[in-house]
C-alpha cells in the first residue's frame, strides 16, 4: 500500500490495516460487541446449508428380500443308472425331444453276453419243465414202476392174508407177504412224492430264470438313456467315447414354453411367506423392468448347511424370452401400510433418534422399513424439519 494512501478499516474479527506515512503495519483486533453477531449468523448460516426434510404420508411395503434362478417347468439333469462309454449320441442343445426318446446309447457288450446267457438258461429250464422232458419222464417212469410192484405185492399180501386166515399156508409166507406189501407202498409213495418235488423244483427254476432273464434285458436297457418327458434341450454333453459315471450330467431337459423362479429364503425370514404372496422381480437381462409373480409353493423342509427353505414363485407377467438358469431378484411382498408416516432411512441415526433445528436431538419410534424409507410410529409429525445427521 502506498504512503499516505487512503487507509481501508475493517470492524469485527478481520485484520486492520494502519498506514502512518511511512510504513504500514497489520494488526487483528476482536471486539466481543462485534464478534457475537456474525458467530450466531454463521451457525444459523450452517444449519440452513444441511440436508433436510420433513416426514411424508404415503403407503409402504413390506418384503423379503431373496436371490432367485429361472427354472423351465418339470426341468431335470438326465444321469445315467450304469456307468460305461458313451457310444451314441442322438441330441443336442435346442432339440424337442419326447418322453421314451433314446436320447444316448452306452457300449453295452457285456450286459448283452448276460442277457444272452439268462436267455439259455431259461431256454433250458423251460425244456426240463416240460411233462415230456427227460428228467419228467424219468421220474414218472419211477412211479410207474413203484405203482405196479406196489399193485402186484398187495394183490399177493391180501391173498395170502386170506388163507392164513383159513389156516393155510406158513407165517413165514404170510410174513413174506406183508413185508414185500410195505416195502412197496413206501417206494411207490416215495417215487410219486419225488416227481412233485421235481415239477416244483423245476417250475421254481424256470421262475427263476424268467426273472434273471427279465433282469438282464433290463440291463440291457439301462445303457439305452431316454427322456422321461415331452420336453427341450437346454444342455447335452458331447464327448462321444468318454466314460461316464452314474454322477455325470448328460444333458438338461424342461418344458419349453413354461418357466418359474427357484429362490432361497432364510429361515428367520420363512414363516412370514404364505402361498399366493405377490412377488416383485428384476433381472439383470431386463435392466429397468419389473415384473409381478406370485408364491407358488413353498417347501418344507430346511436345507442344513445353507439355513434356507426352497420356495418357487410363477410369472404373472412374465418377460417375452426366458432361459434356464437366468438369476434374478426378487422381493416377495408381506404386506402393506396403508398411510404410513415415512422418513429416509439416512435421516434416522443409530439410536433411533431424528435431528430438529438448532441440534435438537429427537427420540422417535419406528415401524417397518423398505430400501430407502422407514416407517415412523410414534415421536414426529410431518410439520416438523428434520436434518441429515453427520
Amino acid at each position: 500500500m502506498e504512503p499516505g494512501g487512503p487507509v481501508p478499516f475493517f470492524t469485527g474479527c478481520l485484520p486492520v490495516v494502519i498506514c502512518d506515512g511511512r510504513r504500514c503495519k497489520l494488526i487483528v483486533k476482536m471486539k466481543l460487541v462485534n464478534y457475537r453477531i456474525p458467530l450466531l449468523f454463521l451457525i444459523g448460516a450452517c444449519s440452513s446449508k444441511k440436508d433436510h426434510t420433513r416426514a411424508v404420508i404415503k403407503d409402504i411395503t413390506v418384503s423379503l428380500y431373496a436371490s432367485a434362478n429361472v427354472k423351465a417347468k418339470d426341468q431335470y439333469t438326465v444321469l445315467s443308472t450304469v456307468p460305461g462309454i458313451i457310444k451314441q449320441i442322438n441330441i443336442g442343445p435346442g432339440d424337442l425331444v419326447k418322453t421314451g426318446d433314446i436320447l444316448f446309447v452306452l457300449e453295452s457288450r457285456e450286459a448283452e453276453l448276460n442277457a444272452a446267457n439268462a436267455r439259455q438258461a431259461l431256454d433250458f429250464t423251460t425244456s426240463n419243465s416240460r411233462v415230456n422232458s427227460e428228467r419228467v419222464q424219468e421220474a414218472m417212469y419211477q412211479v410207474q414202476t413203484a405203482k405196479e410192484k406196489y399193485q402186484l405185492d398187495s394183490a399177493n399180501y391180501y391173498r395170502q392174508k386170506n388163507l392164513w386166515e383159513q389156516n393155510i399156508g406158513t407165517r413165514l409166507d404170510f410174513d413174506q407177504r406183508h413185508l414185500a406189501f410195505t416195502t412197496s407202498k413206501i417206494n411207490y409213495n416215495e417215487a410219486v412224492a419225488s416227481l412233485a418235488q421235481l415239477k416244483k423244483q423245476l417250475e421254481n427254476d424256470l421262475q427263476l430264470s424268467k426273472i434273471n432273464y427279465s433282469i438282464s434285458k433290463k440291463r440291457q436297457t439301462d445303457y439305452l438313456v431316454k427322456s422321461d418327458i415331452d420336453g427341450k434341450v437346454f444342455d447335452a454333453i458331447k464327448n462321444k467315447g468318454g466314460l461316464i459315471t452314474t454322477q455325470t450330467p448328460l444333458c438338461i431337459l424342461g418344458k419349453p414354453d413354461h418357466f418359474y423362479l427357484e429362490m432361497d429364503v432364510d429361515e428367520k425370514d420363512i414363516t412370514k411367506v404364505k402361498l399366493h404372496q405377490q412377488v416383485e422381480i428384476t433381472m439383470d437381462s431386463y435392466k429397468g423392468q419389473t415384473f409381478l409373480g406370485e408364491v407358488s409353493k413353498v417347501y418344507p423342509i430346511m436345507d442344513e448347511r445353507s439355513r434356507t427353505f426352497k420356495v418357487e414363485a410363477v410369472f404373472l407377467n412374465p418377460p417375452a424370452k426366458l432361459y434356464p438358469n437366468l438369476t434374478a431378484e426378487v422381493n416377495i411382498v408381506v404386506s402393506v401400510n396403508k398411510k404410513a408416516i415415512l422418513i429416509p432411512r439416512s435421516y434416522l441415526d443409530k439410536n433411533n433418534c431424528v435431528w430438529l433445528k438448532g441440534d435438537v436431538k429427537k427420540k422417535v419410534t419406528t415401524g417397518v422399513q423398505d430400501e430407502a424409507n422407514v416407517q415412523i410410529l410414534y415421536g414426529l409429525d410431518t410439520l416438523e424439519t428434520i436434518y441429515k445427521p453427520d
